[in-house]
C-alpha cells in the first residue's frame, strides 16, 4: 500500500488524528491536513508516539485555491473528508452568515476536495472516497439543526456521486459514527450522559480504514451502539414518540 497516499482532512486531533495513524499503519503513504505549524507538530509527536510516519500539510479547507495545490500536490489515492466542526444551539439562534459557515465546511469543502481528486484517482484506475459523516445524518436531533443539516445535504450529494463514479474504479463510502470520545464531544454538554456508551476515535477510524482497505466497500458504515441503535429504531418507533422521548431528554 505504501505506493497509495491517504488524505485525511483535520488530521490534528480526535478522528482525524486517529485516522491518520491507522492508515498509516495499515501501510498507505498518510498524509494529514492540519491550519497550522503548531498542530502539525502535535501530529509528528503523535506519530511518532505511535510507530508510524504521517506527512502534513497546511490547509484551511475552506479556501479553494488551497486546496486545489493540496490536491495537486499529494495526488491522492484515498481521501477521508473529516474537518469538521460542531454547534449545540436552536435553529432560531443560528444566522444566516453562521448557517452558511456550515454548508461551507461540512458540505461545500468536502465536496470540492472530492471534485479535485476525482481526476487524479481516474489516471491511478481508481481511488476511494470516504465521507465522515454522523448517525445525524440519518436522523435528527434537537439543538443540532445545521450541523446535520449539512450533513444530510453531504449525503445526498455523496450518493449521487456514489453511482456517477463508479464504473471508473473509484468508491464512494460514509461512515455514520454515533457519539465518539473527542475533543468536539467534550465541549457538547448534551452528550454527557451517554459517555458510558461512547466509542472511541480509534475504533471509528478502524472502520473508515476498512472502508479504504475492503475489496468492495459498502455504501455507509453505522459505528457504535447508539448510532446502530438509532438506525434501527428511528424508522420503527412513531414520530410523536421520538419528538416527546428526545424534548425529554433534552429538556425541551
Amino acid at each position: 500500500m505504501t505506493d497509495k497516499t491517504v488524505l485525511t482532512t483535520g488530521a490534528n486531533s480526535g478522528l482525524g488524528l486517529a485516522t491518520a495513524v491507522e492508515v498509516a499503519r495499515r501501510g498507505f503513504r498518510s498524509v494529514g491536513t492540519v491550519r497550522t505549524h503548531a498542530k502539525a507538530e502535535h501530529v509528528r509527536i503523535a506519530a511518532r508516539a505511535s510507530g508510524v510516519e504521517i506527512e502534513t500539510v497546511l490547509l484551511d479547507i475552506d479556501d479553494a485555491e488551497g486546496c486545489a495545490k493540496v490536491i495537486d500536490d499529494v495526488r491522492p489515492w484515498g481521501l477521508v473528508n473529516n474537518a469538521a466542526f460542531v454547534t449545540q444551539k436552536r435553529v432560531e439562534d443560528v444566522e444566516d452568515d453562521e448557517a452558511r459557515r456550515h454548508l461551507e465546511t461540512l458540505v461545500l469543502a468536502p465536496m470540492r476536495l472530492t471534485r479535485l481528486a476525482l481526476p487524479h484517482m481516474r489516471d491511478a484506475g481508481g481511488g476511494r472516497i470516504v465521507q465522515v459523516s454522523s448517525i445525524s445524518g440519518r436522523v435528527s436531533f434537537p439543538l443540532l439543526g445545521w450541523y446535520q443539516g449539512a450533513k444530510q445535504a453531504l449525503e445526498g450529494v455523496s450518493d449521487a456521486l456514489r453511482m456517477e463514479v463508479a464504473g471508473q474504479g473509484i468508491t464512494v463510502s460514509i461512515v455514520q459514527p454515533g457519539v465518539f470520545d473527542s475533543p468536539v464531544t467534550a465541549e457538547l454538554g448534551a452528550t454527557q450522559f451517554m459517555r458510558a456508551v461512547m466509542s472511541s476515535a480509534e475504533s471509528v477510524a478502524g472502520v473508515v480504514a476498512d472502508a479504504l482497505c475492503a475489496r468492495a466497500p459498502r455504501a455507509r458504515y453505522v459505528v457504535g451502539f447508539d448510532a446502530r441503535l438509532n438506525a434501527l429504531a428511528a424508522p420503527l418507533a412513531p414520530t410523536l414518540v421520538r419528538d416527546a422521548a428526545l424534548r425529554l431528554l433534552y429538556g425541551l
